[in-house]
């Protein structure tokens, strides 16, 4: 199944006091690395959207636990009480805590309609372990999208 990636792109505002003085930060994503935990990243200045858009998306090859990790960059502006906006020369990234992923294989099964299915739980996602760990991806690349 193919996994789609976003990112929410709105800027981040900051509002503190120095000195007495009123001082606004905002900080604007300008670029997204993603790390999808099997040697495979993608590096994009789309922020992507929500399924069913598959602009940002990647599929595993290897079934198991992997974990996803987002780091975005930064670029910044500051204003001093109320005036313009001004940039802050760099950038900065911001690491995202992982996020753990199972990636099933799918396969077609008859089953028997007569019996009830428990949709309390999944009973194909294993609980993680190291046995149920996804193999690194032998021909892991880096797309820029």
């Amino acid at each position: 199944m193919v996994n789609v990636l976003y990112a929410d792109p709105e800027p981040q505002l900051l509002n503190t006091e120095l000195l007495g003085t009123p001082v606004a930060i905002r900080a604007t994503p300008v670029s997204y690395h993603w790390d999808l935990g099997d040697g495979n990243t993608i590096t994009t200045t789309n922020p992507g959207k929500p399924f069913p858009s598959e602009v940002v998306s990647s599929a595993y090859g290897q079934e198991g636990w992997y974990d996803i990790t987002l780091t975005t960059t930064f670029s910044g502006q500051f204003s001093v009480a109320g005036g313009g906006w001004q940039d802050i020369d760099g950038t900065i990234e911001v690491i995202s805590d992982p996020v753990p992923v199972f990636a099933k294989s799918l396969e077609s099964r008859l089953v028997d309609g007569d019996v009830p299915v428990d949709e309390s739980e999944d009973p194909w996602i294993p609980e993680r372990a190291p046995d149920t760990e996804g193999p690194p991806d032998p021909d892991a690349t880096h797309r820029k999208i």
